[in-house]
């Protein structure tokens, strides 16, 4: 291994969110040679089963099991070069048992789970990290939140030698994104639903999205087009969580892909120069680190 290597590390809350925020994204990256790293905060025990067919009493006895061995089929599909769990367990929502359960990612330390993720950060040297936003209004998930709290603080602490030093020599990435879903992508896919008289499973969430509040901001696109066969095998893969006929899997991939074939993403930090052009979108999660940036990603 060395600093040339480009490498990509997503952190996420739950098996699940790896398959349905940012996966195209892996997966084109994956195939481009670029080492891809995944971090899974929590086993997904509290989850809900969302699919009827997936329903037993024989899943229900060990969600948590059932939940990793779908991880790990959505982890071969989407190419990841290395993966990690943080061991805690599911949160569940504010204000239930589970919430306050003392092994759940929400009750755990801050710093013990920041020191957790710098580690892994030192280990793997990532350029780009991908975490969540600090916008939690539509899924105020207390993994979700804490997953963005821990983030942000191992980008800044990875490449400070006086923190968490036991951890490994220090590494700075230099990009921090966030993950995005606009009202943009939303509208675009609920206009098709209705246009091929369907009943559009977007609708709700833009029933909610209050017209008076700006779109969520973003600067960066990926054209994950060639990828969607991936990103739909990855979603299927939990089993538990996704119905195969349900609304959420009858736009094809071909109509996917003509009208709206993007992940978006919010670059929050960039400790190098990165073009966005006037106007557009930044179009590599690497933009201005593919040349010459050995000395500038090593910490010190």
């Amino acid at each position: 291994m060395t600093d040339d290597r480009l490498c990509l590390l997503q952190v996420h809350a739950h098996p699940d969110d790896e398959a349905s925020k940012g996966s195209g994204t892996n997966a084109r990256y994956s195939a481009e040679g670029v080492h891809t790293v995944l971090v899974t905060c929590t086993d997904g025990a509290e989850g809900d089963i969302l699919n009827p067919a997936a329903d037993s009493p024989e899943v229900r006895a060990d969600l948590r099991a059932v939940r990793l061995a779908e991880l790990d089929e959505s982890i071969r599909i989407l190419g990841y070069g290395s993966t990690y769990m943080l061991g805690y367990r599911d949160s569940g929502m504010k204000g239930t048992d589970a919430n306050t359960h003392p092994e759940s990612f929400a009750m755990a330390p801050l710093d013990e789970a920041v020191e957790q993720l710098v580690r892994i950060v030192r280990a793997e040297r990532p350029q780009v990290l991908i975490t969540y936003g600090d916008d939690h209004r539509g899924y105020p998930h207390p993994d979700h939140i804490r997953t963005h709290d821990i983030s942000v603080a191992a980008f800044d602490a990875a490449g400070d030698p006086e923190r968490f030093p036991e951890a490994g020599p220090p590494f700075q990435p230099s990009k921090l994104y966030y993950t995005a879903w606009t009202r943009i992508r939303l509208q675009t896919l609920h206009d098709v639903f209705v246009a091929r008289g369907e009943e559009s499973p977007y609708a709700d969430w833009l029933a909610k999205w209050d017209p008076e509040t700006p779109d969520r901001p973003i600067t960066t696109r990926i054209d994950v087009g060639d990828y969607l066969d991936q990103r739909r095998a990855a979603l299927l893969a939990h089993r538990t969580q996704v119905d195969p006929e349900g609304f959420w899997m009858r736009l094809p991939e071909e109509t996917v892909r003509e009208v709206f074939p993007w992940e978006e993403f919010l670059l929050a930090r960039s400790l190098v120069d990165t073009a966005v052009p006037e106007g557009g979108f930044e179009d590599d999660l690497f933009s201005g680190l593919r040349v010459g940036t050995s000395a500038e990603r090593r910490a010190g």
